[in-house]
Order: structure tokens, then sequence, then C-alpha cells
């Protein structure tokens, strides 16, 4: 069964950082573009990246500059490195591939406040 598996989230302070991590199963990542998304309860889904397999990216305008985000298609595995971060970045945030979404997976939430 393929799924995706996001982790690294916590707490944190404005103006720290931290580094989620999307493992991936199976076939299901080293050839296909992949996103990371974020939500809040009671608001829709909201893309904030995107990575192709070939490793270029872009970001949305809202984490651009502050967020990096980087795979190794040798490990099935992408990282959202999260800088600057701000109390809006508060959310659950959720990888998949950008065509052809595998089932989401738990998420993991991010925390920012004093």
């Amino acid at each position: 069964q393929v799924h995706v598996v996001e982790s690294g989230g916590g707490l944190v302070q404005p103006g720290g950082s931290l580094r989620l991590s999307c493992l991936a199963s199976g076939s299901i990542f080293s050839t296909y573009d992949m996103n990371w998304y974020r939500q809040v309860p009671g608001k829709q889904r909201e893309w904030i990246a995107l990575i192709s397999y070939t490793g270029s990216t872009n970001y949305a305008n809202s984490v651009k500059g502050r967020f990096t985000l980087v795979r190794d298609n040798a490990k099935n595995i992408m990282y959202l490195q999260m800088n600057s971060l701000k109390p809006e970045d508060t959310a659950v945030y959720y990888c998949n591939r950008a065509i052809n979404p595998v089932p989401w997976g738990q998420g993991t939430q991010v925390t920012v406040s004093s």
C-alpha cells in the first residue's frame, strides 16, 4: 500500500525554525513532483510548496524566502526547512504527490506561539 508519513512538527516560538519530513513508500516518490500543504481547522487545505522530481522548487508567496524544500529520491524522503516562523504558520502540514495524490497521511502539527 502506498502512503506518505509526515513528521517533525512541534511547538516553536515566533522566529524559530523547524524541519518537517515526508517519507513516502513504494514507488510513489522518485519520479513524481511532490507538494507540501497546510490546513487550519475550518479552512481549506492550502498549497505552500512544490518540488519537482528533478529538484526544482516553487513556493507560495506566504512562505517564499522562509521555507526551503529539498528531496532525496534514493531515500524516498523530502524535507521542508521552515525558518523565521510566524504565528500564522500554525497549521497541520501534509505532503502528497502533485498529480494523482495518494491517500493523505495524518499530517504533522506545527504550532508557532510564544
